[in-house]
């Protein structure tokens, strides 16, 4: 029976970006909540959501960069997380239309309609940072190995010495 080790898991990518995935989005909830228990009668739901967003991109961009796509150190930061808040801006469109829906349309309660949401945004999210905001360039393909010389002919023949 082959043993898993939390090591052996967290090579693979995906369950970094699932893991840090759900901090972020425990995180982000519980901001959400926060605000929509607290100053949500004021700002709204999706005034609840846009200030959730502020606080989980921040998060988001230095925990994926360092420990899910593995890219600190390299490229440059801002490029990075210039593409990175893209990403979520994408993310948070769909979010924009997916709650009101959910709240408006379906008569779900926000903080219910909320983590129905969570499921659009999670994929949305993963495939926009792995393919857009920490891309790197492949690696070079190595250089051919040089063709072997030719063997050297003799002076008598001029065919190639055995």
């Amino acid at each position: 029976m082959a043993r898993v080790t939390v090591g052996g898991l967290l090579a693979d990518e995906r369950v970094r970006f699932l893991v840090v995935g759900g901090i972020n989005t425990v995180v982000g909830y519980l901001t959400f909540a926060a605000l929509q228990l607290s100053v949500g009668h004021v700002i709204g739901y999706l005034g609840s959501l846009y200030g959730s967003y502020v606080l989980a991109v921040s998060l988001a961009f230095v925990l994926h960069r360092r420990f899910t796509f593995r890219v600190d150190g390299t490229g440059n930061r801002f490029v990075d997380f210039v593409r990175f808040a893209g990403v979520y801006v994408v993310s948070l469109a769909a979010n924009t239309v997916a709650l009101p829906a959910l709240v408006e349309l379906a008569g779900l309660d926000p903080l219910v309609a909320q983590a129905l949401s969570l499921v659009i945004t999670t994929v949305v999210s993963y495939v926009g940072h792995k393919y857009f905001s920490f891309r790197r360039p492949a690696a070079p393909a190595p250089a051919p190995a040089p063709a072997p010389a030719p063997a050297p002919k003799t002076k008598e023949t001029g065919a190639a010495a055995p």
